[in-house]
């Protein structure tokens, strides 16, 4: 009897069937109209930036503001949206989130539509930086409800839809700005933020729950963070926009300014890591994934606001383009992605999103090295493929790492997690930007004098080219010989530099690859993100 016992045992226990596996929770319609609304409200604030720049030159015109003072019009917004980024969580949690998001959102629509109407350049700094605060809010708060209101296996679709926002926005803003500005005129890239942001705000407002305002919470706010943060950022940004047109420290404003951002941020980094309610959970850092996730999108950063800086100003610089035709070279880094990036959740159910990440990297980094041999040439033809590559690149990268770093954050880091990734991204691009601007001013100094060298009247063939440079200005209407010669060193001086700008495009475009590459090698430390149980462990 006792050896038939363990059989029937075995029987019985076959014929009770498995557990189950844990139904993935269902994602109400309302949820989301919200991620739809929350998402739409990001893709505005990223696109305003590169739509202003594309315009910058048309507005500086319209308001009477001069090239080194127009700068401010995009460094406002900068500023108060790198400030406001980090402190959306807290803000949020003051607020309500619903109450937090209209708020701002409100805002941006009426800040957008009263920039178009600024007489002059204090009016439109002042209104530009509202905008920016406003604008800034609706970033990462739409990454918080994407990590807070998705359950996990459908965090890889709210993703998808927030990379349309940080990769499609900066790469298909110059194209609509372009358009805009040359046929319509430089208000409607303000105007153009009227009928989407109402869309978003009915679509929030039908979609959030109304929560009580905690106001108390203004008393226990970790004032000491936030003061320091904010004055650290905004020095900051302003020398990072500013450092390369005032010589960097060759201007005492710089050298001050840096000053005073590296004692704010040092004290903001000290407050943090002792304050029992910091205002950002700087300890999540140490997390491996998370830590090397925001290495990665701090580089990403660089080359994705670099790329967007770069390619206009060679376009303009080297070929003569306009705005609109600029706009639709770069359209080839946007359109790509619209049509990949609602593919990327798909890939991620079938393959290790780590995986996904390399390709990305590996890509956008090709990309880049595509464009280090650049010539005379290099146009609209030659740019076509590095264009399309790149944004194949961009389109894999950005959903898979947000969704790698930051598994495994808890409800109550969501902000933390949320402030912290999109400001670093954002702080790649400053960063990115200023070095591309001095690279590019150093290099073609380095190159002019190397070509010099080599142009020298000691040469037979720059002797032989001036002489028929000479001959070409007396035989199209110069009298005076002398004034001929001139003219044909500086066409020779002209060439020069010219030859000496593109080298110096080329290597730009070879410090955005190498950017890549160490992104790609952060992004091989980033571990495979455990399975989550019923109870949220890991």
């Amino acid at each position: 009897m006792s050896t038939l016992q363990p059989t029937a045992d075995a029987a019985s226990a076959a014929s009770i069937p498995a557990p189950a596996a844990p139904a993935t929770p269902a994602v109400s319609a309302k949820t989301w109209i919200a991620m739809i609304g929350a998402t739409l409200g990001a893709f505005m604030a990223v696109l305003n930036i590169q739509i202003v720049n594309a315009s910058l030159a048309d507005i500086q015109g319209a308001i009477g503001a001069g090239i080194d003072d127009g700068g401010w019009i995009s460094t406002s917004y900068l500023i108060a949206e790198i400030v406001v980024i980090p402190l959306s969580g807290w803000l949020a949690q003051v607020f309500s989130i619903r109450i937090y998001l209209l708020t701002n959102a409100t805002l941006f629509l009426v800040f957008s539509a009263a920039c178009a109407l600024a007489q002059d350049l204090p009016q439109m700094i002042m209104l530009r930086a509202v905008q920016g605060f406003s604008g800034g809010v609706l970033i990462p708060m739409a990454f918080t409800l994407i990590i807070t209101l998705l359950p996990k296996t459908k965090q890889p679709i709210g993703l998808a839809l927030f990379a349309i926002s940080a990769t499609f926005a900066p790469a298909i803003g110059p194209t609509i700005g372009g358009y805009l500005t040359e046929n319509w005129g430089w208000q409607y890239i303000f105007y153009v933020n009227l009928v989407p942001g109402t869309l978003m705000i009915a679509m929030l407002w039908l979609s959030l729950e109304a929560k009580p305002m905690q106001l108390s919470l203004l008393r226990e706010g970790d004032w000491p963070g936030i003061i320091t943060m904010a004055i650290g950022l905004s020095a900051l940004q302003t020398v990072l926009e500013e450092g390369n047109k005032d010589d960097w420290f060759g201007s005492p404003f710089i050298v001050k300014l840096s000053i005073v951002a590296a004692i704010a941020l040092t004290a903001f980094l000290v407050i943090e890591l002792t304050a029992k309610k910091p205002l950002l959970n700087l300890r999540l850092l140490v997390r491996r994934n998370f830590g090397f996730g925001i290495l990665a999108n701090f580089l990403l950063g660089i080359a994705l606001y670099g790329s967007v800086f770069i390619l206009p100003v060679y376009l303009s610089r080297i070929q003569g383009y306009n705005a609109e035709q600029i706009g639709m070279v770069l359209a080839w880094t946007g359109l790509p992605q619209l049509l990949l990036i609602p593919l990327v959740p798909r890939l991620m159910q079938r393959f290790d999103a780590r995986i996904i990440i390399g390709i990305g990297f590996a890509l956008f980094a090709a990309s880049n090295f595509m464009n280090i041999y650049m010539t005379n040439d290099y146009a609209t033809d030659q740019l076509f493929w590095p264009n399309v590559v790149r944004a194949v690149g961009q389109a894999f990268v950005f959903a898979p790492l947000s969704a790698v770093a930051t598994a495994g954050i808890e409800p109550e880091n969501a902000g933390s997690a949320s402030g912290l990734f999109n400001m670093m991204r954002n702080l790649g691009g400053a960063i990115g930007i200023a070095l591309l601007q001095t690279l590019l001013t150093k290099r073609e100094q380095y190159h002019s004098n190397v070509l010099m060298q080599s142009v020298s009247v000691f040469e037979q063939a720059t002797r032989t080219r001036l002489e028929q440079l000479t001959q070409y200005f007396v035989n199209h209407g110069v009298l005076d010989r002398a004034d001929a010669a001139h003219r044909a060193y500086v066409a020779i001086g002209h060439v020069v530099q010219k030859q000496a700008y593109i080298l110096a495009f080329s290597d730009t475009f070879y410090l955005l690859g190498v950017a890549l590459i160490v992104a790609l090698i952060a992004s091989l430390f980033l571990k495979k993100p455990g399975h989550v149980s019923a109870d949220g462990a890991h």
